[in-house]
């Protein structure tokens, strides 16, 4: 291996740039050149890189204590779980480390649903274009055979349906396996489609009746994406099962595993752990990310922030022969082309300095942080446009 090779695992197509340095929606690479950020770390980084009072937060607790594991009380985790579930409508949490392992806490959760109904082969419907983790479990639930590819055999268990269309739900009424619904409030990885309120409380009403779980994965919806804290929340329902984690550690590996009624009394001791979810440091991280938002009202302007982004791209794009759509909701936002645009994430950083992504080939995604000002979100709007102008 010569100076020039890696150590690391090819795993991933990096650009080539690194940055040192961040603030707010804005990095620095090793150069000292400047970039936006308009994809805050995939969802993540919704306070914005460096945010002073997260620091503060880190530095005073990792002073105090790290790690104990969960066979001991945790009171970061008590305060964190009793404010999640308050702003969700749930009633019990399970700390992990990221969003596939909330989702698979989630699947374990239906499983055992099905135990208790005496189902000897559950079966989980799942929804075309979704995206739900690489874990062997969340990869068979995920609708992308890119990701998929080399796996094989993948685990069963899952039935698939169009998203956004309850017929095709309705269709499966007959099947006495199914124990569970999973799906996305809007399918970021999918291309940033949204299901609409009214396919939600549909698919509420559908699984009341026939005892199956209502599960959202919010990993990339919730704390506040949307514009609401949670994607659910636009179509006035609650699920059964809600899973969690990019945003809520702003940077600092932490999912959750939410739950109420019946999905809630499920879990016992024994029956699920992770070694470090739920760590002293996670847990006051994300207590501070809550309290940062709530006090900030930064729902409300995620969703304000995102009115003026979503606007801005239509009137700036109108009538651009390559575009097929431009939907979103929040600072959550999709451009669709009419070609494949993997290139455009490097041709963005060099030519307009900005970071974006590509999502199933040929849809632009943007998701900047949060806390992004309006000027911000105008110079994003300017700098795609530029961008594609010269495609």
């Amino acid at each position: 291996m010569n100076a020039k090779q890696s150590y690391l695992m090819p795993t991933y197509t990096r650009q080539n740039v690194s940055f040192v340095r961040g603030e707010g929606a804005r990095l620095w690479d090793e150069q000292g050149r400047e970039y936006l950020d308009a994809i805050a770390g995939v969802a993540v980084t919704n306070l914005g890189h460096a945010n002073p009072e997260i620091t503060a937060v880190i530095s005073q607790q990792a002073s105090l204590l790290l790690h104990t594991s969960n066979m001991f009380g945790i009171p970061w985790q008590e305060q964190l779980a009793q404010k999640l579930c308050s702003l969700a409508g749930m009633e019990r949490a399970f700390f992990c480390n990221s969003g596939a392992e909330a989702n698979e806490a989630a699947l374990k959760i239906a499983r055992l649903h099905a135990r208790v109904r005496n189902i000897a082969n559950p079966q989980i419907v799942v929804m075309s274009n979704s995206f739900h983790g690489r874990t062997l479990a969340t990869l068979a639930a995920t609708d992308n055979r890119n990701v998929q590819q080399g796996f094989e055999p993948l685990m069963g268990g899952f039935i698939r349906v169009p998203y956004n269309e309850i017929e095709a739900l309705r269709d499966l009424v007959s099947n006495k396996s199914i124990v569970a619904v999973l799906l996305e409030p809007v399918q970021g990885e999918g291309g940033v489609h949204c299901a609409s309120p009214t396919y939600l409380s549909a698919v509420r009403q559908l699984c009341d009746k026939q005892d199956w779980l209502l599960m959202m994965d919010e990993v990339q919806t919730g704390m506040g994406r949307t514009g609401q804290w949670f994607g659910f929340q636009h179509a006035d329902i609650t699920p059964d099962v809600i899973t969690l984690a990019k945003g809520l550690g702003n940077g600092f590996p932490i999912g959750a595993c939410l739950a109420q009624g019946k999905a809630a009394q499920l879990f016992a001791a024994g029956s699920h752990a992770s070694t470090f979810g739920g760590n002293p440091l996670g847990c006051r991280i994300a207590c501070q990310v809550i309290d940062i938002m709530q006090r900030d009202l930064i729902p409300q302007k995620a969703a304000q922030l995102g009115q003026q982004l979503l606007a801005g791209l239509c009137r700036q794009l109108k009538g651009h022969p390559d575009i097929l759509a431009i939907r979103g909701i929040g600072l959550m936002v999709g451009i669709e082309l009419n070609y494949p645009a993997i290139d455009l994430v490097s041709r963005a950083l060099t030519e307009q300095r900005l970071l974006i992504t590509i999502t199933r080939k040929q849809t632009i995604r943007l998701l900047p942080a949060l806390i992004c000002t309006a000027e911000q979100v105008d110079d994003i709007v300017f700098r795609i446009s530029r961008l594609l102008a010269t495609c």
